[in-house]
């Protein structure tokens, strides 16, 4: 699973297969035309985030198609510095979201018995797009929301 989330894209293509929604993306690329064409299909605000990688680093927040070139040159060169990958790809923006985790651990067995879960935590304070303060359990979380 780490090895799948590792590359957002794999990640996303599973999610897809496993019937999850998700934001609207383009596809992964490195060649900036295709990208800004791809950025009319789903829409401003968007986010460029780095296929590999991750800790905020490649990934830019971008709100009009004019900014997209330069916001797409930049997110590259610190992927390919960062990760030896410059392919980025856009995903539709969220604004104001909230950033809740939930850990998952499996043994490796069959069934709801070999799963447990670690209760969520909001992660929503941030600062470039790391983490600031996790806080547990999250306080917007119901019973109608929260993990079983």
């Amino acid at each position: 699973m780490l090895e799948l989330a590792g590359n957002k894209v794999r990640a996303l293509a599973a999610a897809r297969e496993a019937g999850i929604p998700v934001l609207r993306s383009s596809s992964p690329s490195a060649d900036v035309d295709a990208l800004v064409a791809a950025a009319d299909g789903i829409g401003f605000p968007v986010f460029v985030k780095a296929v590999a990688g991750g800790g905020g680093r490649g990934m830019r927040r971008v709100d009009t198609p004019a900014a997209l070139p330069e916001a797409l040159a930049t997110a590259m060169r610190e992927a390919e510095g960062a990760f030896g990958d410059p392919t980025v790809f856009l995903e539709q923006a969220v604004l104001r979201p909230r950033h809740i985790e939930v850990q998952v651990l499996a043994d490796g067995t069959a069934g709801p018995d070999g799963l447990v879960h670690l209760f969520e935590r909001d992660c929503s304070v941030q600062r470039r797009h790391q983490k600031v303060i996790e806080i547990a359990p999250a306080p917007t979380s119901t019973p109608t929301c929260a993990p079983p």
